[in-house]
């Protein structure tokens, strides 16, 4: 920083100007200090469920903190619990949050509405689950037994990544004519309430488009419980339904921070899939969950599930997303909606 005294004030405000440009020349440090330290902030919003256990294994062994310190830089992480892609989104726009975790729907939705703005794009997949509805009523053995007397509970209407499977198992049902055939019976529950409902079973709702572990957990306790359908059938193979993203600022903005969080993310997820019985003392540890720890061990263990930081097979939601009119802008690569990183190479 350069500054400028003149020579033709009078005497006292010369003075005065040399002690203003003292006192700036000794904040410089300070400053740059400050600026310095600004990189090290990460706020991630994270919702329910054992598919955010790459987050969970990440906060419990401090991977992320770990993976800056080897960067150079203390980051300051913070977890905060959101339900329904909406809600996360909305957090994200208005920088509540640095990186949202949510399902590839809601991202799809983020990136199209913010091209040319804000560039939300994706930063890394939490691994592919098999995403189920499960139903307790034995009459709906598909999605074309739904009655108008039926209930389907989502995270959230329309948004969510698990309204627009629904609306894509109606597409390939019922033709484009049939894209939205079921959203009227969608209503917007967290998943431990929807899960509550189809174990008791005394409630309008009738279905639940789940995650895991809520569905393996209805599966378990409801004998009547039975899935209609999932997102591998839906979308013709194993899947990355839940992802997380973050704006181009940020990320500009932040290079040591973001490298940091994708590296821990990798870590988190070889972590898993090395000691999944350590992974599961985590998940029922952070969460305070009351379930099985033995249900925990299965999800972990099953051959459907992959722990990956690259996405799979999600460019097929994002081209039904355009066809069906919810987004304008329709993603020919994987490259177009999650920013380049050699993590996540070969991504689809």
């Amino acid at each position: 920083m350069r500054l400028t005294v003149s020579s033709h004030a009078p005497l006292p405000h010369r003075r005065f100007s040399r002690r203003i440009a003292l006192l700036v020349l000794a904040a410089l440090p300070l400053l740059h200090s400050a600026h310095a330290q600004a990189e090290g902030k990460l706020r991630i919003a994270k919702q329910f469920g054992i598919v955010y256990l790459l987050l969970d294994v990440a906060q419990d062994q401090k991977l992320i903190e770990q993976q800056g310190k080897a960067a150079g830089v203390d980051i300051d992480v913070q977890f905060l619990q959101l339900s329904g892609g909406a809600a996360v989104n909305d957090a994200l726009l208005t920088g509540s949050i640095d990186i949202a975790g949510a399902g590839v729907g809601p991202l799809f939705t983020i990136w199209d509405r913010t091209r040319g703005r804000q560039n939300v794009r994706g930063v890394a997949s939490l691994g592919n689950f098999p995403y189920y509805l499960i139903s307790n009523n034995p009459r709906i053995k598909s999605i074309g037994d739904f009655t108008p007397k039926d209930r389907i509970a989502v995270p959230a209407t329309g948004v969510s990544v698990q309204s627009r499977f629904l609306q894509h198992a109606s597409q390939q049902r019922w033709g484009d004519k049939g894209t939205h055939q079921l959203d009227a019976l969608q209503v917007a529950l967290p998943h431990p309430d929807a899960a509550a409902a189809i174990i008791r079973g005394r409630s309008e709702i009738t279905a639940h488009f789940a995650s895991p572990p809520f569905q393996e957990q209805e599966l378990a306790r409801n004998p009547a419980a039975h899935i209609v359908t999932s997102s591998y059938e839906i979308e013709g193979g194993p899947s990355s339904a839940t992802v997380l993203y973050a704006t181009e600022k940020f990320r500009q903005d932040n290079p040591k921070t973001y490298r940091a969080f994708v590296a821990a993310l990798d870590q988190a997820a070889k972590f898993v899939t090395a000691h999944p019985e350590q992974a599961a003392d985590i998940f029922l540890r952070r969460n305070g969950s009351g379930i099985d720890r033995a249900l925990v061990l299965q999800i972990l263990k099953d051959p459907k599930v992959q722990f990956t930081v690259a996405p799979q097979n999600t460019l097929g939601l994002g081209k039904f997303m355009q066809h069906s009119g919810a987004i304008k802008q329709a993603p020919g690569k994987v490259g177009d909606y999650f920013f380049d990183d050699p993590l996540i190479a070969g991504g689809s």
